[in-house]
């Protein structure tokens, strides 16, 4: 056999490996996001109650209403006593589902745990959304740019980062006594990879993402599913309510989407235009580019304009309201 030859038979295996990789990748996606919604698992197989964390705005309050309307009782946990007494209303008039309230800060660290775990106590407890999270400014910043920085970092750490085992600490041991239970955390997509100018923030997310693999792992043979959530842009307080688009999504549709990949994936985008995203960002701007001082320039530039901008808007409604 020739060399020549030897080369034809490697670059044929080497072709067909690669065409049934992206052949399987995109089954998987096509089952993930499109099959999904008619081959939808029943959530109340895993228990009679929810517990979800940042429960009152946003991406929790999104999971909420959706998994009271597939017929779970909730557990809203939060800071505010009167956000969650107005969401905990809406959802009982809504989708006559019971619920219960907590109020805890996770910024405070360690000790609102025990005060949660007597809440919880007797309760049948088979999912848990792990999704309160903060971020320190928004637009990027420099690290040193944080402001009120020591207070805040401890804040950001105890709120993304400490909530996420500690929460699942309190509920692991009934799920596995049962043999079932559903933990899925909230990552983010600027946790896939190192984000400059959101550095505290992207760290905290790549702990959710690798804690959430590594539980998944662990206690998938007892009947457990830990899944992991990674979004891009969601149309929030925290994301400045931005305008929906094809790339933004709106928090309830995120919610109502992402919970339908739960038991076809353990580490999802949460929606097919999310996903897309990641894939498009991944080729596009590869780490060499994203590390690069010249992007870091570019996005720190960009952060000035838009935030002039924004100040420039809100003086001019000032105005408005003035005349």
């Amino acid at each position: 056999m020739s060399f020549t030859e030897v080369l034809t038979i490697i670059g044929g295996f080497t072709f067909v490996f690669h065409l049934l990789k992206l052949a399987w990748r995109c089954w998987c996606g096509l089952r993930q996001f499109v099959l999904s919604e008619l081959w939808q698992v029943d959530l109340r197989t895993y228990g009679q109650w929810a517990v979800v964390t940042g429960a009152t705005s946003g991406i929790g309050k999104a999971y909420a209403s959706e998994l009271a309307q597939r017929g779970l009782d909730v557990v809203l946990v939060s800071r505010s006593d009167d956000k969650l007494q107005m969401v905990a209303k809406e959802i009982e008039d809504h989708y006559g589902r019971k619920t219960r309230t907590i109020q805890a800060d996770f910024t405070d660290g360690h000790s609102i745990y025990p005060a949660i775990a007597k809440e919880l106590q007797g309760l049948e407890i088979g999912i848990l959304v792990n999704n309160v999270g903060m971020t320190y400014s928004d637009h990027f910043a420099y690290f040193m740019e944080i402001p009120d920085a020591e207070q805040k970092i401890t804040q950001v750490i105890n709120c993304n980062m400490l909530s996420v085992p500690q929460m699942t600490r309190l509920v692991l041991p009934g799920m596995i006594e049962r043999g079932t239970g559903l933990i899925i955390n909230i990552s983010s997509g600027v946790g896939t990879r190192p984000q400059p100018l959101l550095s505290l923030y992207s760290a905290t997310k790549i702990f959710v993402t690798y804690i959430s693999r590594c539980l998944h792992a662990e206690y998938k043979s007892k009947g457990i599913t830990v899944q992991c959530v990674a979004p891009f842009m969601v149309s929030t307080n925290m994301t400045n309510n931005m305008k929906v688009n094809c790339f933004v999504k709106n928090a309830s549709q995120f919610a109502h989407e992402a919970l339908n990949t739960v038991g076809h994936s353990s580490y999802t985008s949460g929606c097919l235009s999310h996903a897309l995203q990641n894939v498009a960002l991944a080729i596009l701007m590869p780490d060499w580019l994203r590390m690069s001082s010249f992007l870091i320039r570019k996005l720190r530039n960009q952060a000035d304009i838009t935030r002039e901008r924004r100040a420039c808007k809100e003086k001019e409604k000032l105005r408005e309201k003035e005349e």
